[in-house]
């Protein structure tokens, strides 16, 4: 599996060579693509060739690019993730809506639940509500156990005047995090065959990534507990690199040790495999620990 994030920060020309990419500065650097989960383009100063751009799309490599702020602002995303894309995609329009609700129900539970382990992890007793909310919580979250958490969870974290409406240097920290996550999840989403646009919960016709955002949930707690710990920092660009390489971070997942990238790519095939056959069993969410 592939494992390595490539950021590339200022004034650079990026080519392909026999399966490698060079990337041109002072001097010339070379990365052979099988290494390369995602590139992230930090810099308006950056050229690459449409040959390499072809031979990353090939390889289901993510590209991500940058704004002249330095901020994600558009990816790469191939027209075929895979040889069965148009299988995958007519499977997907079908699924069984009641089951894919039931699944994304899953999903969320298991989000707050990584919340409240994060809290007690950290010592605060309001873990203890948020595993009240878990309990419970009713199908399709009808009764929005999911934002009465989130109230307590990051008011628990960053205090009781935070709002994730205010622009702050946490706010930041946190979007920029929760971006580079869901820019994994939209590879691994369309790599499987299937559309980002088309969610279970997130249905914004204006949202090209909906899917994606129902299936990272659980993993948002990876970002919440690095701005935790650096909340007294701004985004700077150092702290940008340390919030990318969060996909290098290694986690537990079905009882084993993987880069969190390649943890993602296990889940997203399981929640697929779940959706298509309709059986719970194929499901394995990722708990915090």
């Amino acid at each position: 599996m592939s494992w390595r994030t490539v950021v590339i920060q200022s004034h650079a020309k990026l080519n392909y060579k026999k399966d490698f990419l060079l990337v041109r500065t002072d001097d010339v650097k070379m990365i052979h693509l099988s290494e390369i989960h995602t590139i992230l383009i930090d810099s308006t100063q950056v050229s690459l060739t449409s040959y390499l751009l072809c031979e990353l799309m090939k390889r289901k490599i993510k590209v991500v690019f940058c704004d002249e702020k330095r901020n994600p602002q558009s990816e790469l995303v191939p027209y075929y993730g895979s040889f069965h894309t148009s299988k995958n995609i007519a499977e997907q329009i079908h699924w069984d809506n009641a089951f894919a609700k039931l699944v994304w129900t899953h999903i969320i539970g298991q989000k707050i639940t990584n919340q409240a382990n994060l809290l007690e992890k950290l010592g605060f007793e309001t873990h203890r509500k948020l595993r009240e909310y878990v309990e419970q919580m009713e199908y399709f979250d009808e009764t929005n156990r999911e934002g009465h958490a989130a109230k307590v969870y990051f008011n628990s974290l960053f205090g009781k005047d935070f709002s994730r409406e205010d622009y702050n240097h946490i706010n930041a920290a946190l979007d920029y995090g929760y971006a580079i996550l869901l820019s994994t999840f939209n590879k691994e989403v369309v790599s499987n065959g299937y559309l980002t646009q088309i969610g279970i919960k997130h249905t914004n016709e204006y949202n090209y990534f909906n899917l994606s955002c129902d299936f990272m949930e659980p993993f948002r707690i990876i970002v919440d507990e690095f701005v935790y710990e650096n909340m007294g920092l701004e985004l700077t660009p150092e702290l940008k690199m340390k919030l990318v390489d969060l996909l290098n971070k290694k986690v537990l997942y079905c009882g084993k040790e993987y880069y969190l990238s390649n943890v993602i790519q296990m889940y997203v095939k399981k929640i697929f495999d779940t959706l298509k056959d309709s059986n719970m069993e194929s499901l394995v969410l990722y708990e915090f620990q």
